[in-house]
């Protein structure tokens, strides 16, 4: 789907960080409401990772569509999942996505948060929803980031610098706290909010690779080029938070809610 001023993005590097992905660690809440025989649809795919194991859970008598606007996710995606019959990539932005076919769910994890129309793209949903269908999004509260102990001065000053670049952009820092209000606003009903915090503490072996993200986010010279950074920042704030991320680091909690919500046959349009 449009993302305005999307970060760029090393497709190498981010095709990896999504194949690591998978429905059990990356969107636990979504597994115990999957049914065999559901039609799902993944918008903002990636590579297809968790769609792929949610195409599992509803097996070959349900069917799941992933699409994602960038197209070597999906070229990624077919080649490590073309093996699972039930399974369709499709490269192609939301707004285009056409289809006479009505889903049973349809999911979003991690991309309402680049969008600058997320209550659009929430209407999209549901004009693809059967009677009685749920959407379920997964999302971040950029705001309330959690570090132990607090990471250097220089990161901190980038961290605030790169909300405001995304807030200009016309994007919402805090979409999965704002989440139930929009879709109330769409004329969803049953409206859950459930806490799906992601906790990084140093007892995991992936610690450092999920902490030091800020790092590779800062690695991206995007907001210097568009005049929000100073390169000396920059690089002070990757150098630091490295050095920080391998002596001081103790957790990191990002906060992640997954929200749900029905349309019931008389409300869809």
């Amino acid at each position: 789907m449009e993302r305005n001023k999307p970060i760029e993005r090393d497709a190498k590097a981010s095709t990896k960080i999504f194949d690591e992905r998978s429905l059990k660690t990356d969107y636990r809440t979504l597994e115990p409401i999957l049914k065999k025989g559901m039609t799902v649809l993944d918008v903002g795919c990636g590579t297809g990772a968790i769609t792929k194991d949610i195409a599992k859970i509803v097996g070959n008598a349900g069917k799941v569509i992933g699409i994602d606007n960038t197209e070597k996710f999906i070229e990624s995606g077919k080649e490590s999942y073309k093996d699972i019959e039930n399974l369709n990539l499709i490269h192609i932005d939301l707004f285009d996505f056409e289809t006479e076919e009505k889903f049973d769910l349809i999911t979003s994890a991690r991309t309402l948060q680049w969008l600058n129309n997320p209550k659009e793209a929430l209407v999209k949903m549901k004009s693809l929803l059967k009677p009685n269908g749920m959407i379920s999004i997964l999302d971040y509260n950029h705001n309330n980031l959690e570090w132990k102990p607090e990471p250097p001065e220089s990161m901190k000053a980038f961290y605030v610098i790169f909300l405001r670049w995304r807030k200009d952009a016309g994007m919402n820092n805090r979409i999965a706290d704002d989440l139930p209000d929009l879709m109330k606003e769409i004329g969803m009903v049953d409206i859950e909010k459930i806490n799906s915090d992601e906790h990084y503490d140093k007892s995991r072996p992936d610690f450092k690779a999920k902490v030091g993200i800020w790092a590779k986010v800062a690695g991206l010279k995007q907001m210097v080029d568009e005049g929000y950074l100073d390169e000396k920042l920059r690089l002070k704030a990757i150098e630091e938070y490295n050095d920080w991320v391998e002596i001081q680091a103790i957790s990191m909690t990002m906060k992640l809610k997954e929200v749900r919500g029905k349309i019931p046959a008389s409300k869809i349009k």
